[in-house]
């Protein structure tokens, strides 16, 4: 029998929300049950997430987001993800005597696209005033929540660079001194006071549009963009190059971007229509792997046994590693993703999967074209070696706030990202995946309350990479919510953070639900398995050829297989695969059904519908 539990799924008609902290879901079903749509809902409990999983995500992070709306009958994707500074050359980085960008500090920074994406999707499609849409995370942020185990951890894992070479990160995250204890009420005043002062801008009364589109004024044209611009400008940060740089970052930037709204990519899979964002993001390597998968019969699989993990594992690698060669931002890139997803191209590729794990890096040729692609050095060490600070565990420090990090070699979640997921009573939906800005990225802008992000560092300094560097342009981002559709009817909203593993979990869900049957509880709690065989999407970049982590779970029998076949196993602890959360809605001769579940890792994620 498969090791996972039976528990049912929650549900309800009124509304229902799934997200990585139980605040933001709380936040959700009470402006669900003010009268307010998905599209509030999930907005107040995005800020809301800004606040109480300030390691996972912040005001200047990102924030891509899958919208259904029963108005519009339409699918949109609102691109939370902002764009590289015009300083930001390879030409500048080489000058600087770089050939990546650090993980952390104010180089990796670029415009940050969480608050206009909110913005966008409260204006656009939501129906409450601003007050509501920041109320709760200004309240949070003033009053105090209770601190999960995850964040005095991450905290004290930096520590040691907050007192020697952040102290603006050190004045608020070390109050006292030391880094505070689990379950203690913690606040950021500061934070607060600026969402109080966008609602100050934004006007005390007038046209709720109206209102919001100058709330955006003060963010990106007013004086949060101005702190940017002056930070940037005048503090020479250390960052994990080991080196001290000031930021490339500043307000004509922050003024010229606002965030886009794109018809996104689907692809048809067993009666299902699974909707993701394009090639600026990660998005299209669950549809690749599910065209691979569609040549294989999965229905009589054992979601545990060894053949369903191989073949799954082996048709991620070929995928993500078109993911390293093909994909960019398509306002720069001819990214060839109708040849990627074609029955011919993916009936091809479907013969690489053989018997054996692989430890190839095998890109695609579509169209006949010759791929590139690029690995980073995996004995790179982002920390010591090059300047200041020498602290014994300084490694440990810029570790923790390098990237976006998915698992480590046993598979164990390290986080940096958040999910949520909301339907309300009229069918409208909504998956998006903030993240970014968090509290090891970068130093604290003082008179904000909070850091610039660093997805930055997923570029690369060579001009032949379709996900290369040029102002302007999007990094391609691991960020990937997904929606989708039923025999033609819009069915359920899903994603997890992770960075790499974020389409590897959400993809184990899908298939779980679809060919064995699960209910979405089951289909989470079900053990789950990645692979980071592909290069690393956070610097240092490297690869891992042949890798699979595997949850303890798993049967022994399991395990023994998959590394008979080759595969170079990592068992972890039983619970760390993921952070997964779904909502659904069913159709039934009674009415709406509305279904939801949140993962038990970590204990922190949440589901709940009335």
């Amino acid at each position: 029998m498969p090791a996972f539990t039976t528990r049912p799924e929650l549900r309800g008609t009124f509304g229902v929300a799934a997200s990585t902290h139980w605040l933001a879901t709380a936040v959700a079903m009470a402006t669900l049950e003010k009268g307010g749509n998905a599209f509030d809902a999930a907005a107040a409990a995005g800020f809301t997430l800004q606040v109480v999983e300030p390691h996972l995500n912040g005001p200047l992070g990102e924030a891509p987001i899958l919208v259904w709306s029963e108005k519009n009958q339409r699918c949109d994707m609102i691109c939370g993800q902002g764009v590289a500074p015009q300083g930001a050359t390879i030409a500048h980085y080489r000058g600087l005597g770089l050939d990546l960008v650090p993980g952390t500090g104010l180089l990796a920074a670029t415009v940050p696209g969480a608050f206009d994406g909110w913005m966008r999707l409260a204006r656009d499609y939501g129906t409450l005033p601003l007050e509501d849409i920041l109320g709760p995370a200004i309240s949070y942020a003033e009053n105090g929540y209770p601190l999960a185990w995850r964040i005095p951890a991450a905290i004290n894992a930096i520590a040691p660079m907050f007192r020697s070479a952040w102290p603006t990160s050190a004045a608020v995250y070390l109050p006292n001194g030391e880094a505070p204890k689990t379950g203690q009420l913690f606040r950021n005043p500061t934070l607060g006071a600026t969402y109080k002062r966008v609602l100050t801008d934004s006007g005390a009364s007038g046209d709720r549009e109206k209102r919001i589109d100058r709330a955006r004024d003060a963010w990106y044209r007013g004086f949060v963009a101005e702190a940017i611009d002056n930070f940037c400008r005048t503090e020479k940060v250390l960052d994990s190059s080991g080196r001290r740089h000031h930021g490339l970052l500043t307000a004509d930037d922050m003024a010229r971007w606002q965030a886009p709204v794109e018809m996104p990519l689907t692809y048809d899979y067993h009666g299902y229509t699974v909707v993701k964002g394009g090639p600026w993001s990660q998005g299209p390597v669950l549809l690749q792997q599910l065209a691979l998968l569609a040549g294989f019969d999965l229905n009589d699989s054992d979601p545990t046994g060894p053949d369903f993990i191989h073949t799954v594992t082996e048709c991620a690698k070929l995928a993500y590693l078109d993911r390293e060669a093909w994909y960019g931002d398509p306002d720069f890139v001819d990214v060839p993703m109708r040849t990627l997803l074609s029955p011919a191209y993916n009936d091809a590729r479907r013969k690489l999967v053989g018997d054996r794990a692989s430890i190839e890096l095998r890109p695609g040729s579509p169209d006949g074209r010759t791929p590139y692609f690029m690995v980073g050095d995996a004995a790179r060490s982002p920390a010591v070696g090059i300047g200041e600070p020498t602290t014994a565990n300084l490694g440990n420090a810029f570790n923790a706030g390098v990237g976006e990090p998915t698992t480590s070699a046993l598979g164990a979640v390290a986080g940096d990202t958040c999910h949520v997921d909301v339907i309300d009573r009229w069918g409208n939906m909504v998956s998006a995946t903030p993240s970014g800005g968090w509290l090891q990225s970068s130093p604290v802008i003082p008179e904000l309350g909070f850091c610039l992000g660093t997805r930055l560092q997923i570029s690369w300094l060579d001009e032949s990479s379709a996900s290369s560097l040029q102002p302007g342009k999007r990094p391609r981002s691991t960020l990937s919510p997904t929606l989708a559709f039923k025999d033609g009817a819009p069915y359920m909203a899903w994603g997890t953070p992770g960075g790499d593993g974020q389409d590897q979990w959400s993809l184990q869900l899908f298939l779980h639900h679809v060919h064995h049957k699960m209910n979405l509880q089951e289909a989470i709690d079900s053990p789950m398995f990645n692979t980071a065989h592909a290069p690393s999407s956070f610097y240092p970049r490297e690869a891992n050829p042949g890798h699979l982590a595997l949850e303890g779970r798993m049967p022994d029998t399991t395990k023994r297989a998959l590394a008979g076949r080759g595969h170079r196993v990592y068992v972890g602890e039983d619970w760390t695969g993921g952070r997964l959360g779904a909502c659904a809605r069913e159709e039934t001769s009674d009415g709406r059904i509305l279904k939801a579940a949140a993962d038990p890792r970590v204990m922190q994620g949440y589901a709940a519908g009335r």
